[in-house]
């Protein structure tokens, strides 16, 4: 899929335009980087998450427990490319996932658009080798969602951010006119359960409010609902959720185990998200 969404991109180092080469991706400038064996190509990579997350994250995933957001996530993507069509530019412009991991939620999306190519962004290598194979029309490019993104201006009519970093002028820049970003981001409610006994990061208050501020003057709010089923887990997936996420930067192994043990199970747990619809004027 490089190949076909190529031309979308952009050097991370001079901002020309990539192709596609041996083995390589590079701009007319010489500046190079290397296609992964995988079929993944990272450019400019950041602090990423490490292979531990990523299967962590790529086992709770396909078990299920997020399928309601997932398939939020395509109903809003249909709603969102009937509204724009495919008349921008490029003539099948691409859903881009910032911060996409495993590729997961994108492969949903494009399953909902046959006629839609997809670019997977993350930092860590781990999960751009997932995300290369999470479906045939996705291509999976490393680059850190803090700095400016290596894609062309105005080549995408959706972009996806699920519970991750989000640069405003980047996504605003790369959308095209009438294009929609969907954001997905956790309420204080999100694994309430868990996150006492287990030692989870807390989500701050005012999440939705940081959100708005961050887009003000960029994109316009269009409508927004709360996603908030119960989740039924073992102890195993318990430590799943605190293994992929940022909490697993912070907790004590050992310690985890213990909390874990001390768990009943089945355990309900709370999925409780917000997903806002953003336009670009």
């Amino acid at each position: 899929m490089l190949a076909d969404v190529v031309d979308l991109l952009q050097c991370p180092v001079c901002g020309a335009a990539l192709d596609c080469g041996a083995g390589v991706v590079q701009c007319r400038a010489g500046h190079s980087f290397d296609i992964a064996r995988q079929g993944y190509v990272n450019l400019v990579p950041g602090r990423a998450d490490t292979p531990e997350m990523v299967e962590a994250r790529d086992a709770f995933l396909r078990a299920g427990h997020f399928r309601p957001l997932t398939e939020a996530l395509a109903e809003e993507a249909r709603a969102a490319a009937a509204v724009v069509g495919v008349d921008a530019p490029p003539a099948v412009p691409p859903v881009v996932d910032i911060g996409a991991g495993t590729g997961h939620h994108l492969a949903a999306v494009l399953d909902a658009l046959p006629d839609r190519r997809g670019i997977a962004v993350d930092a860590s290598t781990a999960a751009l080798r997932r995300a290369a194979r999470s479906h045939p029309r996705a291509a999976a490019v490393g680059a850190d969602v803090w700095k400016p993104l290596p894609l062309r201006d105005e080549i995408a009519t959706i972009v996806l951010s699920v519970f991750a970093p989000r640069k405003a002028s980047e996504i605003a820049r790369i959308l095209a006119p009438g294009g929609a970003l969907l954001a997905v981001t956790p309420t204080t409610r999100h694994l309430a359960e868990l996150v006492g006994p287990l030692g989870l990061l807390s989500v701050p208050d005012e999440k939705e409010g940081r959100l708005d501020a961050k887009l003000a003057g960029k994109l316009e709010l269009a409508q927004r609902r709360k996603i908030e089923p119960a989740m039924f887990l073992t102890r195993d997936e318990a430590a799943q959720i605190v293994r992929m996420g940022p909490s697993a930067w912070h907790v004590d192994e050992q310690s985890l185990d213990e909390r874990l043990a001390a768990l009943p199970e089945p355990l309900a747990v709370t999925l409780s998200v917000t997903l806002s619809v953003f336009r670009r004027g």
